[in-house]
């Protein structure tokens, strides 16, 4: 435990100084230890490299920024950003839309969805004009419409209007028959807001066959990051999408299926499918 105080003492410098241009060497000194073993021990600690913490708590600074009355100019100088250019190319990746857009908590942004009667109960799919923004199981419509717009507060959500657009119809129709099994991938556009952590491990989850499996360790191995095993779990427990990103698919190394979002028993039954379907 005394060995992690020097890491947790440099995260909150770093969160409380995510404007300021912080170098290693004096990241390093402040947990006293040289430069190379300190960034050797924070990723193996943090789960992510020390640019990567970094990042994430400038992110971070700019979303608090962007929910106040000042500029979006003013909110992206102050968290950091040398360039308010750099912020809106990366936009798309980092906040899921526009400065602009985030500040009004999604409003502007049009969201249809529709609610699919499955083997395993109510699922609601969302989707905007860019890709699926929500694919989760529920007990009810209404359960699943309340957390559509918690996530999406102030977007313009309304069902999807019969007949379907056709891309709709067809991303509907893909979930149905992967429910059935007779589609084991699920190839569908996303618009999806993640951390660059985050879209590491839903990346990884996606190249996993269908019916195969991989412990959370594994995961962690796979994108590079083997002492991350608890942030991957993070990750998967807050993926927004089941199945397109199939986080069903994550067990613990001992064989157990662990966790999941919608219920283990519907991850039971996923693996299932998929494993009669293969």
């Amino acid at each position: 435990m005394h060995d992690l105080e020097p890491i947790r003492i440099v995260c909150r410098y770093i969160e409380q100084h995510s404007d300021e241009a912080l170098t290693l060497d004096a990241l390093a000194a402040m947990a006293g230890l040289s430069k190379y073993h300190f960034a050797r021990r924070f990723k193996a600690v943090v789960g992510v490299t020390l640019k990567e913490y970094a990042s994430a708590a400038r992110l971070r600074r700019l979303k608090d920024g962007l929910k106040d009355d000042r500029s979006i100019d003013a909110a992206v100088y102050e968290a950091g950003y040398g360039s308010p250019s750099r912020v809106y190319e990366n936009a798309a990746r980092n906040l899921g839309m526009t400065p602009a857009q985030y500040r009004a908590a999604g409003k502007g942004v049009s969201i249809s969805y529709a609610v699919l009667e499955t083997p395993l109960g109510p699922m609601l799919i969302g989707a905007t004009d860019r890709g699926i923004c929500f694919a989760q199981f529920g007990e009810s419509e209404e359960e699943l419409r309340k957390k559509l717009q918690a996530e999406h507060v102030n977007a313009e959500i309304a069902p999807m209007l019969r007949p379907y657009h056709p891309d709709f119809a067809k991303w509907t129709d893909a979930i149905v028959r992967h429910l059935a099994g007779d589609r084991p991938d699920l190839d569908l556009p996303l618009d999806i807001r993640a951390t660059a952590f985050q879209m590491r491990v839903w990346k990884y989850l996606q190249s996993i066959p269908s019916g195969d499996v991989a412990s959370y360790r594994e995961v962690a191995a796979g994108i590079g990051r083997p002492k991350a095993s608890r942030a991957v779990a993070n990750a998967v427990a807050r993926n927004p999408v089941a199945l397109i990103i199939p986080c069903h698919r994550v067990i613990r190394e001992s064989g157990a299926l662990g966790g999941y979002r919608w219920g283990l028993e519907r991850k039971r039954t996923l693996l299932d499918i998929e494993r009669v379907a293969r």
